[in-house]
């Protein structure tokens, strides 16, 4: 009995130990006062390529230049195509205290990982340490100074007033127009879509022929309107109305007349079939590129997947139509007063037990943000760079001079849209960013999914169904709970 008590005890000591293991307190970060070049140091960077071959290209070559200069760092990649699916396995790792060093990620992501203390490192100390921080005097490549830095694009990075993230690139939404089945219809493409425009040209183009095809397109199928991001088309909306979201301390606010207002017009729209979601039929760029779709709002980051040339299309070449294609801002309620949302990638850095391996590894941050890099990857999609110095450099803006020069590198959507980010910096927004900020965002886009799938489906949208719907997502995303405790 004394054996048996004794094994149990055990047991249970073991499992005391790894449910705690996770939570096991990380001694806060210290700034080493020099950097020991005499030590090697193996730097894992955890990073997200679109499935794009000339973006890993990149990211392999800032790898190779970086180590020329730092031969003691060995950096290790690991690419993802997903950021859900680096966020789920750096959750994951948090446990095994296992995080990358550096990480491509999203503010919304790194809230949730700053629950667990000190996983990971705040970056005002590195940022302005006059040795080896943003400009330093010690660092051996032209490093980016602070005030370089877009102040938009650095200020995403705040989370409950202090500094986890880096901007790498950014990105915005925007609206890929097959021009010529707008003008079939009797319109002509505004310089700002609305959202009334987008709606009333999409509901002119579901005629349909005797024989059952879509008299636009002469296809039998036809999806004037398809959104990639429903979390951003509700999101957008919402700002763009000057409704509520959420508070910087995650009190929720996205259930408001203007939620359920804007819900009950993409029903009416859904039941058309002018209108549906990239979850619900599909990638909308292929709709896009065989002549099934008029708008397709996908983010300028998948440029390089729209139009009739498009370098990465994906669908057969039997399938694809000629067509022109324009690009616009994402529809407004008030063109005169556009507002767009910013994204894009971030980068972090995890903490570690050797504060030297921290350094290490911010200095390789910091070399994602030097002017050649930065260039070379804006000019693999449409993303801009996040400095002064890349923007405004003779290599960018050249690139951005050569717009249709080629389908490749100088792919005039690629261009186009990138020049559209670059005049709306200041039309741009972000969202709060706290402890379950990531789940409000998908709720805003689910709200969107469930009505859409309902109404497809023959389910009536009244005051009923909605009053259903909101406890429906409040319960799948815990709503219910109080959000917004971040660093416990």
């Amino acid at each position: 009995m004394k054996k048996l008590l004794a094994i149990l005890l055990l047991i249970c000591l073991l499992f005391s130990v790894t449910a705690c293991h996770g939570k096991k307190k990380m001694a806060e970060f210290v700034m080493p006062e020099e950097f020991d070049t005499g030590k090697d140091y193996e730097i894992t960077f955890w990073a997200k390529n679109d499935t794009n071959k000339n973006q890993t290209a990149v990211y392999n070559r800032a790898i190779e230049e970086f180590g020329k200069l730092y031969p003691n760092i060995h950096v290790t990649i690991r690419a993802y195509t997903d950021y859900t699916k680096i966020y789920d396995d750096v959750i994951a790792n948090i446990a095994t205290q296992t995080t990358p060093n550096v990480c491509i990620t999203y503010p919304d992501h790194i809230a949730t990982y700053i629950t667990g203390a000190n996983v990971v490192v705040p970056l005002e100390t590195l940022m302005d340490n006059a040795q080896y921080g943003l400009g330093g005097s010690e660092v051996t490549f032209a490093s980016p100074k602070k005030e370089d830095i877009i102040e938009e694009y650095l200020e995403e990075g705040v989370i409950s007033g202090t500094q986890y993230a880096l901007p790498f690139m950014r990105s915005t939404e925007a609206t890929y127009i097959n021009q010529d089945m707008v003008e079939k219809l009797g319109y002509t493409v505004p310089d700002v879509l609305t959202w009334d425009f987008i709606w009333e040209v999409s509901e002119a183009a579901m005629e349909q022929n005797a024989d059952g095809t879509y008299a636009v397109n002469g296809q039998n199928v036809l999806i004037p309107f398809i959104y990639k991001s429903t979390d951003n088309m509700m999101i957008q909306y919402l700002h763009q109305a000057g409704a509520g979201y959420s508070t910087e301390n995650g009190d929720i606010e996205i259930f408001n007349d203007t939620t359920t207002a804007f819900l009950k017009e993409i029903a009416e729209h859904s039941g058309s079939g002018a209108f549906s979601t990239f979850k619900f039929s599909g990638y909308p760029g292929n709709f896009l590129n065989a002549g099934q779709c008029i708008f397709a709002v996908d983010s300028t980051a998948g440029a390089t997947w729209m139009g009739a040339d498009a370098p990465l299309s994906d669908i057969a070449e039997e399938a694809k139509v000629d067509f022109t294609m324009v690009t616009r801002p994402v529809p407004q309620i008030d063109p005169n007063n556009p507002s767009m949302i910013s994204q894009g990638p971030s980068v972090c850095i995890f903490n570690k037990a050797d504060p030297q391996e921290v350094l290490a590894s911010w200095l390789f941050a910091q070399f994602l943000l030097s002017e050649d890099i930065q260039t070379a990857y804006a000019m693999t999609e449409g993303y801009v760079p996040v400095t002064k110095t890349a923007q405004e450099g003779e290599q960018f803006t050249d690139y951005l001079s050569r717009a249709g020069e080629d389908a490749e590198t100088y792919y005039q959507a690629k261009i186009d849209v990138q020049k559209m980010l670059l005049a709306n910096t200041a039309n741009t927004f972000v969202t709060p960013v706290y402890n379950g900020s990531a789940s409000l965002r998908l709720a805003a886009g689910q709200l969107i999914e469930n009505m859409h799938k309902s109404v497809r489906r023959g389910q009536t949208v009244d005051d009923a169904y909605m009053e259903q719907l909101k406890g429906e997502i409040t319960s799948l995303y815990h709503l219910d709970q109080k959000l917004g405790e971040t660093g416990k």
